[in-house]
Formats: structure tokens, C-alpha cells, sequence
């Protein structure tokens, strides 16, 4: 896999509000959606994971900064690396640009959780270490 990975998002007419700049609810929408790409891409797709093995990738916390709007019609490209791997969360960065010109980033835990029993669980070894695989260093912006 590459690192790190990338996917492009259109801005739909239903992500913006009525000046057609992009409304932040929307982004973190099609946040979700890139992590569900994200995990595709890493060989477990949320439909197996959560209908066959039954676990889950809940987001515990995510923290966003909004560096310059996005406007209806715009592609966006989204950035993806891992940070942080531990017993049963993760920790991921996006970065968010357009053009080349930064738009937002986000700061994202997830968590490996039981959906039946609602408890965290340790990751499956081989999860953990493709994971692991993917962990770049923090650097100060």
C-alpha cells in the first residue's frame, strides 16, 4: 500500500450549504466514508468485518482545523496515514487539500470494538501489524 493513502472526493450539492461552500457535518461524513475506502484498501471491508466477524472501527476522538473553505464542485484529496497503533485503538491523520492548497486536517482515534458485547477488544494480530506497517511519524506543521 502506498503511504500515504490517497483518494479524491467530489463536493456534491447536497455537502454545501446555500452559498455553496462546503458545510463541516458534511466533511466529516465524507470523512466516514474515506475510512471505510481507507480499510478496503487495507483487506478488511467494513461489510465483513461487521456483518461476518462482527467488530468495528467506532471513532473515539477526532479533532479537525479548518484552514481555507471548499466550494461546491471541487475535488478534494484526501491524505491518510497512520500515527499511532496501540492494543486496540489507532490513530490517523488526514489531510484534506485541493489543487495542491491545504483545506482542512483531522486528527481521528478509532477503536477496535466487539459490536455485540459494545467493549473494546485488541486488534487481530494481523490487522495490528498491517497497521503497524503504515505508521509514519508526527512531524510539527
Amino acid at each position: 500500500m502506498d503511504i500515504p493513502f490517497r483518494t479524491k472526493r467530489m463536493l456534491n450539492f447536497g455537502d454545501c450549504d446555500i452559498s455553496g461552500t462546503a458545510y463541516f457535518p458534511s466533511y466529516l461524513n465524507i470523512l466516514n466514508g474515506v475510512n471505510e475506502e481507507f480499510w478496503l484498501h487495507l483487506g478488511w471491508p467494513w461489510h465483513k468485518i461487521i456483518w461476518e466477524e462482527r467488530w468495528g472501527t467506532p471513532t473515539v476522538h477526532i479533532s479537525s482545523n479548518f484552514s481555507s473553505p471548499s466550494f461546491f464542485g471541487e475535488e478534494l484529496e484526501f491524505e491518510v496515514t497512520v500515527l499511532k497503533v496501540g492494543r486496540s485503538s489507532v490513530t490517523i491523520r488526514h489531510v484534506i487539500s485541493c489543487e495542491g492548497e491545504k483545506r482542512w486536517d483531522s486528527t481521528q482515534v478509532l477503536a477496535a470494538s466487539d459490536l455485540d458485547k459494545h467493549v473494546s477488544i485488541p486488534w487481530p494480530d494481523d490487522v495490528k501489524a498491517a497497521l503497524e506497517a503504515l505508521i509514519v511519524p508526527q512531524t510539527e506543521e
